[in-house]
């Protein structure tokens, strides 16, 4: 489940100062909330991978694991609020400011594509295009 998103290119964060670390960053972050639940399997995961296949990309991409990375997890989502904890949750922040939120609810009965047509809408929005 976390080398799903690992072995795209995601980088797996731990502790609380890593997440401090990466969103300090100017430009854009997407931070993936992963949880063992069926609907992280069958649309988060699947859709956040199909979103990163084409068009403009976040300038670093994490993911905690809830349940796992605890430190971590309470951390990123203490940046995410006023939105309450989700799991998963998909969080895309521009220059530390959440610009774009998938909750839970809005992944759950969902199928993976619409997961990525949503994300790849809001990577064209707030994200550079890279070359």
């Amino acid at each position: 489940m976390r080398a799903e998103l690992v072995d795209a290119g995601i980088r797996d964060l731990t502790t609380a100062a890593e997440v401090d670390e990466v969103l300090a960053q100017p430009g854009t972050t997407l931070v993936v909330v992963n949880s063992v639940c069926g609907c992280a399997a069958g649309a988060a995961r699947p859709g956040v991978i199909a979103a990163l296949q084409k068009g403009p990309k976040p300038d670093r991409m994490v993911t905690v694991f809830a349940g796992v990375a605890h430190e971590a997890t309470k951390r990123a989502r203490q940046y995410m609020l006023p939105y309450p904890p989700s799991s998963p949750s998909i969080a895309l922040f521009k220059d530390g400011e959440l610009v774009h939120m998938i909750e839970r609810h809005h992944i759950e009965g969902r199928p993976a594509v619409l997961i990525a047509a949503n994300l790849a809408a809001a990577f064209e929005e707030h994200c550079q295009q890279h070359a």
